[in-house]
């Protein structure tokens, strides 16, 4: 479908665009990057062809021009050569990343499908009953959209791990232990994340009730629905054709929070020593780590993308007018 062809287009001009940005990173900072990666590198071994990697990596005393040092990145991401991780002692940055992606995606992946899952069927169910008791459950979903994630954890790490023992306050594996992709290492990051996922989705669900409720309740005064009612039709019948089209705007919201999945969520990561991707960013952050800020910055860049042209597929399935278009 030429709509799509275009879209594909896009996003494949966006991912050079974010590329370009990401090998830009180290060389716009004022100050010399490599001399701020090697002031936290004190008590390792540094050898020279790990600070002549460094040196072509960052584009400082080299004599290859912007233009080679900018074929050279791509040469290194289409090896899957991220450059080496200084704050996390000298290993490769794909190794750091392998490692916090599964807890990331055990966690925030697992509560922002459940929350999109539960909010949009609740919202559904609430604007079909609208005028009932189900709309007292908005002013509740509301206040608990408003309290912050790492409020709710703490709350949640007081009354189910300390007090009564259910789940795990902490206490994770470290981002460099990855074993064998196993039922055990699965078990362990699922254990570990029911409880901080259980506050993303108690505290982000409310805003995908509110949404999907808000779209229904329009949809449902539209010209076709109230004429699928008239001709007797089974309300299921009703309600999927009237939902078909106002889920359209939460499969964009969703889109852009699946995207942004893998960035993870910092506070909770914090609160419940969760070693995530988010945790990971703000380690880089605060140690100058700028190999390992440009490869999850670029996983991150990636996700959004992917996710963006997944919800144009979507679309395309769900609205005929799209494809009439195409």
């Amino acid at each position: 479908m030429r709509t799509l062809a275009r879209r594909i287009g896009f996003y494949l001009l966006t991912a050079v665009a974010a590329v370009t940005v990401d090998f830009l990173i180290p060389r716009v900072i004022p100050g010399n990057p490599l001399d701020a990666v090697l002031a936290h590198t004190q008590g390792q071994v540094i050898t020279k062809a790990t600070l002549r990697a460094l040196e072509v990596q960052f584009g400082t005393h080299s004599k290859t021009g912007q233009w080679g040092q900018y074929l050279h990145y791509w040469s290194n991401l289409a090896h899957g050569n991220l450059g080496v991780s200084t704050s996390e002692g000298m290993v490769p940055v794909t190794t750091v990343i392998r490692g916090a992606l599964p807890w990331t995606l055990g966690l925030v992946g697992t509560a922002t499908v459940l929350s999109f899952i539960l909010g949009t069927l609740l919202g559904i169910l609430i604007a079909w009953r609208r005028g009932t008791w189900l709309d007292n459950l908005l002013p509740a979903t509301t206040f608990f959209q408003a309290a912050p994630y790492f409020f709710l954890a703490f709350l949640a790490i007081d009354l189910f791990a300390i007090k009564l023992a259910w789940f795990p306050s902490g206490s994770a594996r470290g981002i460099l232990d990855f074993p064998a992709v196993n039922w055990t290492y699965i078990s362990d990051v699922l254990d570990h994340a029911i409880l901080p996922a259980l506050t993303i989705v108690v505290a982000s669900g409310a805003g995908w009730i509110v949404g999907m409720r808000n779209v229904m309740v329009t949809t449902m005064d539209e010209d076709y629905v109230l004429m699928a009612q008239a001709k007797g039709l089974p309300k299921r019948r009703v309600i999927w054709y009237a939902a078909r089209n106002a889920i359209l705007p939460s499969i964009s919201g969703f889109s852009l929070a699946i995207g942004f999945v893998v960035s993870g969520a910092l506070l909770t990561e914090i609160v419940f020593s969760y070693p995530g991707l988010g945790f990971v960013l703000l380690n880089a952050v605060q140690e100058a780590d700028y190999a390992l800020l440009q490869g999850v910055f670029l996983v991150i860049t990636m996700a959004v993308l992917l996710a963006n042209l997944a919800a144009d597929f979507v679309y395309v399935f769900l609205d005929p007018r799209t494809r009439q278009e195409a």
